[in-house]
Order: structure tokens, then sequence, then C-alpha cells
């Protein structure tokens, strides 16, 4: 009977051992435009040189099932399309911007939107004339590196409802 549990013993510390080294190793993920690799609920994602960046971002999440989190990140394009709300009309207003662009800082978050994960991106974009512009992502073409934090919420889910008094999608604590 000592020897069952030594063994049993053993083997649990074997598989502990090879889940640390799993975890603290990370796990490598591809997609289409991207490619990741997970440590727990962190994930560093590289969108490819050439793609979509909200589209790439967007295929990552949906394949990863995230439902709640937030992305930050860094990287340059040459192509950006940036969106400003007009409360007054209740209406975006879209501007593409060409050129090569640093991507000084990229903040988004996760949630979902009838039922399924929506994402939220603003971006702070610099210029060869060190200039900044700001706003909404709708779409931008990498041109460069993009590198990317994603933090999960295992098991979150928080909905969007559309609220139209105000023409903005919101989060529902609600639902």
């Amino acid at each position: 009977m000592k020897l069952i549990w030594s063994l049993i013993f053993l083997v649990l510390i074997v598989g502990v051992c090879f889940y640390w080294y799993g975890h603290s190793r990370g796990r490598v993920l591809k997609g289409d435009n991207w490619t990741a690799k997970q440590y727990g609920v962190n994930y560093i994602v590289s969108v490819h040189n050439g793609a979509e960046l909200a589209a790439a971002l967007n295929d990552f999440v949906q394949k990863n099932k995230i439902t709640l989190g937030s992305i930050t990140g860094i990287g340059a394009v040459n192509r950006a399309t940036l969106r400003f709300f007009d409360p007054a009309t209740k209406q975006y207003v879209d501007r593409t911007f060409d050129g090569q662009m640093e991507i000084a800082n990229l903040t988004g978050n996760i949630s979902t939107k009838d039922g399924e994960p929506y994402t939220h991106y603003h971006v702070t974009l610099g210029n060869r004339d060190y200039q900044g512009l700001a706003g909404h992502l709708l779409s931008a073409d990498l041109n460069g590196a993009g590198e990317f934090f994603v933090t999960a919420v295992p098991g979150g889910r928080l909905e969007r409802t559309f609220d139209e008094k105000i023409g903005l999608n919101f989060y529902d604590f609600s639902k």
C-alpha cells in the first residue's frame, strides 16, 4: 500500500512539474495574420507586417474565445482610418491618414455584443514631423512591427448594449 501511495505522489509531482514547465515557457498560437504566445491569462501578440491591424486583433480575440479583457500595444502603420464621435449628430466622422506613423499607444478593451466578442480600440499615432494623431481606430495597415499585450479575464463576460439616447454601445452590467 505504501508503494502505491508513493507512486501516486511521484506521478502527481511529475505532472505538476510538466504543467509548470509548459506554462512558464508559454504556449505558441498562430493565426493567418498574427502569432502569439500565451502565459496563463496573458498573451503576447505579434501582428504580421502588411496585415490590417484591427482585423488581425479581432481574429485573435475570436479564435481564442476571449470575451472580457484588455489590449495594449505599439508598432508602426502606413495608413490608418480614425473615427471621431460627434455627439450632436450621434455619428462617427471617419478620416484616413496616409504615410508612415508610429503607434505610440494602442489601448483597447474586449467585451461582448449580442453574445459575440466585441473589441474597441483607441490609438495615438505619431508622424515623421513628431505630430500626434489620436482617435478611435477603425482600421490600419501595419508597416513594421505590431506588438500587443492582451490580458483575458477567465470566464468573464460583459455585454454591451446600444444606448439610443447617446448613440453608443455601453457596458450593460445588468446582463
